[in-house]
């Protein structure tokens, strides 16, 4: 009963202080001279803005229950069936380009589909960099000396420069040479960066996996890479999943630096909507929470793959 009351008290501390901290946020955008204009953001994450249906040359109106039929002087026909509101009268003259109807839609705002190239770009670069951490990791404590150096120098070399810098090479350099398209250099780019990283994390949980688990996947006549494949591996996976989790979390988010070759995703979308609405705080408030979404989501995933694996044991 002690430790109940216990640990309520500290659960209502801890809301006490959330809410400290919402007011404090609150208490500092009142001393701040901008007027917030959420509502300006709301056609950017989902638009519902009519399109309109033009007529497609010079001819005569005419309507017919649910449908609108477009005559030209010579003969020709079109006939419309999908439209919400009607912008001309049965037998009225339309010149080519006039507007006859609209159509009510709901579509993703540019806000949603940068998230979407995000996510895309995100997922195939962690899944090229866990094959390319994966292989480098291995290698990485390899006996053969090529293969072992090839990779630390590999290793070495991505981690000791920056990220943006690395984008521009595959894009302007590398790109040029192989003639990638912007996605698939900056796909390229986030992989290599990411796999470094995931080999370091690969080779460690591989080295605290016991010398005596090998040696007995070698005595039951195993060759080394089926003792890898089947008995090392496995529960070094087990072990990299948190650091891994983390990694995968920092590419979501290094993954805005490809908006500086022109890929329209998630951070560029801030930045256009910025232009067009004057409204940053609101674009980039919306922006973190959207990155957020996708960090929480992935983590959340890793969690219950975690406890799956866990008793799996």
């Amino acid at each position: 009963m002690e430790s109940k009351l216990k640990q309520f008290l500290w659960n209502v501390a801890f809301v006490l202080i959330l809410i400290g901290i919402g007011y404090g946020l609150y208490a500092t955008t009142k001393k701040v001279d901008y007027i917030w204009r959420w509502n300006r953001l709301t056609q950017f994450i989902v638009n519902t803005s009519a399109s309109v249906i033009r007529a497609p040359f010079d001819g005569t109106v005419n309507i017919k229950g649910k449908e609108i039929i477009v005559t030209s002087d010579s003969g020709e026909t079109k006939t419309f069936k999908k439209f919400n509101e009607v912008s001309v009268m049965d037998g009225d003259l339309v010149f080519e380009g006039d507007v006859i109807a609209k159509v009510k839609q709901i579509k993703p705002g540019p806000l949603l589909v940068g998230l979407y190239v995000t996510l895309k770009i995100s997922v195939i670069s962690i899944f090229f960099a866990i094959i390319i951490g994966i292989i480098a990791g291995i290698f990485r404590i390899s006996n053969n000396p090529v293969l072992k150096k090839l990779t630390i120098t590999y290793i070495e070399l991505i981690r000791g420069t920056p990220l943006l810098v690395q984008i521009f090479i595959f894009y302007f350099f590398i790109g040029t040479v192989l003639n990638l398209d912007r996605f698939t250099a900056g796909v390229a780019a986030l992989s290599i960066f990411a796999g470094a990283y995931i080999a370091e994390i690969v080779r460690a949980g591989i080295q605290s996996i016991p010398k005596g688990q090998m040696e007995a996947a070698r005595s039951l006549g195993m060759n080394y890479y089926q003792a890898m494949r089947y008995i090392v591996l496995p529960q070094a996976l087990k072990r990299t999943l948190p650091p891994m989790a983390g990694q995968f979390i920092s590419l979501i988010k290094d993954s805005s630096l490809v908006s500086v070759i022109s890929i329209t995703d998630l951070t560029k979308a801030g930045r256009e909507v910025v232009t067009s609405t004057f409204s940053p705080f609101e674009v980039w408030f919306t922006v973190a929470l959207l990155y957020l979404v996708l960090t929480s989501g992935l983590s959340f995933v890793v969690q219950l793959l975690e406890r799956r694996l866990a008793e799996s044991d």
